[in-house]
């Protein structure tokens, strides 16, 4: 089994990061959280988080979901292979329990990872014109 570590290279920590993840990721909505997710340049999955004071109020509780985000990245960035991933959290996020939390993350960590599989999509010229 891989480690499951979470090294700073297993982070998105700069600003240019986080933008170029916004800028060409794929959007995947859960009941507590908004992720984008866009392929990577590294050889390996990294994980940005982005819990806004205003949709996660009490520090206790935004402090309570990022644990819950970097357990389950950590259990399964190993499935994700090259992937930039950033978390936002929604409104009624705070007031779920670390159960649903896990669960909603089971649930999206399958579809990141078909994100690697498909092909990259082309936005350049069309040869057919």
């Amino acid at each position: 089994m891989a480690q499951a570590g979470f090294p700073a290279t297993a982070r998105l920590r700069q600003a240019s990061e986080f933008r170029a993840v916004f800028a060409r990721g794929r959007k995947y909505v859960s009941r507590g959280f908004v992720i984008i997710a866009a392929p990577g340049g590294a050889d390996r999955s990294r994980l940005g988080l982005a819990l806004a004071k205003r949709r996660i109020a009490r520090a206790v509780d935004r402090n309570r979901v990022k644990r819950v985000l970097r357990e389950s990245f950590r259990n399964n960035r190993h499935r994700l292979g090259s992937i930039d991933v950033v978390v936002l959290a929604r409104s009624r996020t705070a007031a779920m329990d670390n159960a649903a939390l896990f669960a909603q993350l089971a649930e999206i960590w399958p579809q990141l990872e078909r994100l690697n599989s498909r092909p990259p999509h082309d936005h350049g010229s069309d040869p057919a014109r």
